[in-house]
């Protein structure tokens, strides 16, 4: 999967992410947007790691993976801005 497929599936990680834990960030959309990426290439990452899924095509198991590396990295910007 290119790098296109893997920033669009970040920013749908980032929204799924921001859905599931919704709050006040203080970064707006645009860091809502680069934690998702950053989120989703590390949960593609982790997960090929853990070998659940990978980074390597788009399916159910990749979104849920970026979704939860997004989710993981949104959590750990929200503690490091307490």
């Amino acid at each position: 999967m290119g790098i296109l497929s893997w920033i669009i599936l970040g920013l749908i990680a980032g929204a799924l992410a921001k859905w599931l834990m919704p709050g006040d960030d203080g970064g707006g959309l645009i860091l809502t947007m680069l934690l998702g990426i950053a989120g989703g290439l590390f949960g593609g990452w982790a997960g090929s790691q853990l070998g659940v899924g990978g980074m390597d095509g788009l399916s159910l198991v990749s979104i849920l993976t970026a979704t939860a590396g997004a989710f993981v990295l949104l959590f750990g910007y929200r503690q490091l801005k307490k």
